[in-house]
């Protein structure tokens, strides 16, 4: 019997890659409020993370449907919100928190719902590393992959009873666009590029593989060597 694998946000960029790279090995569940990535193989929900009801009525139909869970990628989100504190509303703050932050615990939870009594389970949450360093006006987005940070170490204890492990990548600069990159861009990391979608579904093939169950709260940095490189104004 396949094992079945949840990846939110799998309508585009990372966790379009990791839908596409694992539907031969899983069955696959691809959650997301944008539009089916029409990938061969994929269960598609159209769903909006931040709406807990929703959220709810679709892992119900999971259950219905599959009766199980083994991996769940909680990568969807909103992935950008750059704008000045003094013109950033609350309610919009609160949004990319109920998105981002507490999405990732609803899916988390309904997840173990239907990963009960099964001989393993594997959390995957997408923090990022600008949970540590950061720009300015990226607050809400900030705030939002420090708490899933935070939020990865606390599971992994309080499922110490249970044969699942969680885990966090925090990405730096994922290149998912068709923007072209200048040679600058790839020259300032230690790596010599900028990545791509393939490091972090490599990162994730190794996270989810059922031999690692040591690997367990841990948050792995995927940004060429980024956050480890003192930079100074010239």
């Amino acid at each position: 019997m396949t094992d079945v694998m949840i990846v939110t946000g799998a309508s585009q960029g990372i966790g379009y890659a990791i839908a596409q790279a694992f539907v031969n090995q899983y069955e696959v569940i691809g959650l997301d409020i944008g539009d089916d990535p029409d990938i061969e193989g994929l269960r598609f929900y159209q769903v909006d993370l931040g709406d807990t009801s929703e959220l709810k009525r679709v892992f119900d139909d999971i259950h219905n449907e599959f009766g199980r869970a083994h991996v769940l990628i909680n990568n969807g989100g909103i992935a950008s919100l750059v704008k000045p504190i003094d013109e950033l509303e609350i309610d919009t703050f609160k949004r990319v928190i109920d998105v981002n932050l507490v999405g990732t615990f609803s899916c988390a939870k309904y997840f173990l719902e239907l990963n009960q009594g099964e001989s393993y389970g594997r959390i995957v949450n997408m923090a990022s590393t600008r949970a540590f360093q950061n720009e300015p006006h990226w607050d809400a987005y900030g705030a939002s992959k420090g708490g899933i940070v935070g939020l990865t170490h606390s599971l992994a204890i309080s499922l110490g009873d249970r044969p699942v492990t969680v885990n966090a990548i925090s990405p730096g600069w994922i290149h998912t666009s068709d923007e072209a990159l200048r040679e600058i861009d790839h020259e300032q990391h230690p790596s010599g590029r900028v990545g791509e979608p393939e490091d972090i579904v490599r990162a994730v093939q190794y996270l989810i593989d059922r031999q690692n169950s040591f690997v367990n709260g841990h948050n792995l940095v995927i940004d060429g060597g980024m956050t480890k490189k003192m930079i100074y104004e010239e």
